[in-house]
């Protein structure tokens, strides 16, 4: 990792322009970055090894924690779904003023490394805090809970700067690798997913099986050795430099350079050479903030979504538990292991929307990608619509079979006369909705934002699913809360008297005014213009001894 004084010999237009070094860019010793030598798929590898890692340790606490939290810590349905979407909320939104402290003062590289240290100490205290009981009951409640934010904190830190950092290792502003870089997003996930279905399918086994203690620890080692991939990986990383203080103070100096030129806007004297001066600049910040602006109508029309996909990991999983799941004489499937065809249908989906659907669009349309962000984006949540939909449906199915079976007052029951594979469609739309709607807004908020931002637009984008989660805990709190003075909570811990239908056609409701506000705002937003399609978007990538790394 170069030190910062080393940026003056680094970099300048004129050295960057020599050769076949990447503009903007050095290699780890701070000099011109090649571009044979660094970036590209080669470097990027090591990034997406790190990712499937922390998906790896993530979805190990994730996707089975609804199970702990009702088993061993014995709270209740409503109050542990809660729980869980409040930590994922949180876990989601510290991107948000992480990513700025990696945009300005630490660098990507570093959040990197500091993310996966910090993973490895919170999964270690996780998994001695399961194992060994050492305090009495809520002092062991309170570390597991302090470990547990522990992870989020990681998982902040991680999210932003792993996807940004990988992606700079492709150079928008040549051809190859610009196409390059946008199916990189789509074997990003790939990525991802693969290392979510691993994990929950070996993590909710041990964990169910064996022991939380292990459950917990195995993930923790994972984590440890990639981190060792990604540092072998550093000779071969592109760093890009940014000049500005912080992402917010740019956007916050952006905004009073709009306050001010309205207000002065028929005072400003054509002959003052200051200002004139400063137009280019001022002009440059203002279009910067607005471009963030613009992209919050689309953020906000994509919560119900997020607060869909929240459910997969909690009721679904509760859901599940009741059903007949064994597999031949001796094995039963974990009831987080269906989350497994959330990742198995991506994995599946990924190659065929990337190699055959994006052909066959470009045919029609003349788009590289084959169909703009939006229309991806918008696909997705059609399909989401249509996943829960499903849900409600299914539950209700499977309430109408326990009542049959005279098991309505058995909450203990985990074999009603009802197959697992009811559940997998939901999980599967759920699956295919993500390779349209996730990866969409991946490359939508990273794509749509200046350059010195980036880190800054992605956190944005998971701010979407932070938001989602925090909604969705203080939904079903609230609902909890009113259903339960009448006397039936839809999220009773009896399951078989609950009435998690009622929550999906809720959710499915307000999806379709999502969708609606969806389409209004897509249609009217205008996409931001490439390096060489017209003038400046105000994106810089300096070359200073006082720059950030990123």
């Amino acid at each position: 990792m170069p030190h910062r004084s080393l940026l003056v010999y680094a970099h300048s237009e004129a050295t960057a322009a020599m050769g076949d070094a990447v503009a903007g860019a050095v290699d780890y010793r701070g000099r011109p970055a090649s571009r044979a030598a660094t970036g590209g798929w080669k470097s990027s590898v090591f990034v997406m090894a790190m990712e499937i890692a922390e998906r790896f340790a993530y979805k190990g606490v994730a996707a089975n924690l609804i199970t702990y939290l009702t088993g061993p810590l014995g709270q209740p349905m409503a109050r542990a779904a809660a729980s869980i979407d409040a930590w994922k909320g949180v876990s989601q939104m510290l991107p948000l003023p992480v990513a700025c402290v990696a945009d300005a003062w630490l660098g990507r590289y570093r959040a990197i490394v500091l993310a996966s240290i910090l993973f490895v100490v919170s999964m270690g205290t996780l998994s001695l805090s399961s194992a060994f009981h050492i305090f009495r009951s809520g002092g062991h409640v309170a570390v597991f809970y302090v470990a547990l934010y522990l992870v989020a904190l990681g998982e902040g830190a991680h999210k932003p700067c792993a996807q940004a950092f990988a992606a700079d290792q492709f150079d928008e502003k040549d051809p190859k690798e610009n196409v390059a870089r946008s199916s990189f997003f789509n074997w990003w996930y790939f990525g991802m997913c693969a290392g979510t279905a691993v994990t929950t399918m070996v993590s909710s086994y041990v964990q169910d099986n064996v022991g939380w203690g292990l459950g917990f620890g195995i993930p923790c080692l994972v984590i440890l050795v990639s981190l060792a991939v990604f540092l072998i990986g550093t000779p071969s990383y592109r760093y890009y430099t940014s000049k500005e203080p912080s992402p917010v103070a740019r956007v916050g100096k952006a905004l009073l350079v709009l306050i001010k030129s309205w207000r002065s806007k028929h005072r400003t004297n054509p002959a003052s050479g200051k200002v004139e001066g400063n137009k280019n600049s001022d002009d440059d910040l203002v279009e910067e903030v607005r471009s963030v602006f613009r992209l919050l109508p689309i953020w906000a029309s994509c919560i119900i979504y997020a607060i869909i996909f929240s459910q997969t990991s909690t009721f679904f999983t509760k859901q599940a538990a009741t059903l007949d799941r064994r597999i031949g004489p001796n094995f039963k499937v974990p009831p987080a292991a269906l989350q497994t065809f959330i990742s198995v249908s991506i994995v599946a989906f990924i190659p065929a929307y990337d190699r055959l659907f994006v052909p066959l669009a470009r045919r029609y349309t003349g788009r590289p990608t084959g169909i703009t962000m939006l229309q991806r984006v918008g696909a997705g949540l059609s399909l989401s619509l249509v996943a829960v939909v499903l849900s409600a449906l299914v539950e209700m199915k499977r309430l109408a079979v326990a009542r049959d079976a005279g098991l309505l007052d058995a909450p203990k029951a985990t074999h009603l006369p009802m197959t697992l594979w009811w559940m997998v469609p939901q999980y599967v739309l759920i699956g295919v909705s993500d390779v349209f709607a996730m990866i969409g807004l991946q490359e939508f908020f990273y794509d749509q934002v200046p350059d010195a931002v980036r880190s800054l637009g992605l956190a944005l984008f998971l701010s979407i699913f932070g938001v989602g989660h925090l909604l969705s805990s203080f939904l079903i709190s609230a609902i909890d809360r009113a259903t339960a003075r009448r006397g039936a909570s839809w999220f009773s811990n009896n399951l078989n008297r609950a009435h998690l239908d009622y929550f999906y056609w809720l959710l499915a409701g307000l999806c379709v005014v999502e969708l609606l506000a969806f389409f209004f705002f897509s249609r009217a937003y205008v996409y931001k213009k490439k390096s060489g399609e017209g003038e400046g978007n105000g994106d810089y990538r300096g070359a200073d001894a006082d720059a950030t790394l990123v």
